[in-house]
């Protein structure tokens, strides 16, 4: 295979996986000789064995981060301050894309950023929607309630009110109340109440900061 051929299969994709290239008469072995070989050259980004991405210039579109994610592990979602930032309910730029998942916890430095798995039990795995990222990119991402709840489930110390200070949440209008009351009592966890309860009382007072203004 020559790499325009390379291109002109795979260059709508944002990402592609190296089944997508072995349609018909194909040896695997020469594939991925060429595909290390065209990543060695600086043509190709591996994000991990068997997914890739074009390199600039040779991509037509740049893979969003949480499509990334998405792909990097099969049945995951963003999450934690990844997904709180992407709704703004967070000030800080947030330079590891946060997951979860129900496979092993992992990790991966690639060329296109750093991607992080957390683990839940399968209980616990739900909260979580099909967004648009613009570009003919979609991506599973937690609401924002459940990327909150995520989050304190999986920090130590997470439902005490200096962590959740520390969080600087902002924006909390954005998020539904009473749908994070009712999560809660889904997951039955006495932690996620005393977070939710503390929530609870910095969005009405930034409510009422704004009432005042």
């Amino acid at each position: 295979m020559e790499f325009s051929q390379l291109v002109k299969t795979v260059g709508e994709e944002p990402v592609f996986e190296t089944g997508l290239l072995l349609a018909g008469n194909v040896n695997l072995y020469d594939v991925r000789r060429q595909l290390s070989r065209w990543t060695t050259a600086r043509r190709l980004y591996q994000l991990r064995r068997g997914l890739y991405a074009l390199a600039p210039p040779f991509q037509k579109t740049r893979p969003h981060p949480f499509l990334v994610a998405n792909r990097m592990v099969s049945g995951s979602y963003v999450s934690c301050q990844s997904a709180l930032a992407y709704y703004d309910l967070i000030p800080e730029h947030v330079p590891t894309t946060l997951s979860i998942t129900t496979a092993r916890p992992a990790r991966w430095d690639t060329p296109l950023g750093r991607y992080e798995f957390r683990h839940v039990k399968l209980e616990f795995f739900w909260g979580y929607r099909s967004v648009d990222l613009g570009s003919g990119q979609r991506a599973f991402v937690a609401s924002p309630e459940k990327a909150l709840l995520d989050l304190i489930y999986l920090q130590a110390r997470g439902d005490s009110p200096e962590y959740l200070r520390e969080l600087r949440l902002q924006n909390l209008d954005l998020l539904n109340l009473d749908e994070l009351k009712g999560q809660v009592e889904c997951a039955q966890s006495a932690k996620l109440r005393r977070a939710v309860a503390i929530v609870s009382g910095l969005a009405h007072a930034e409510a009422a900061e704004y009432t005042d203004l």
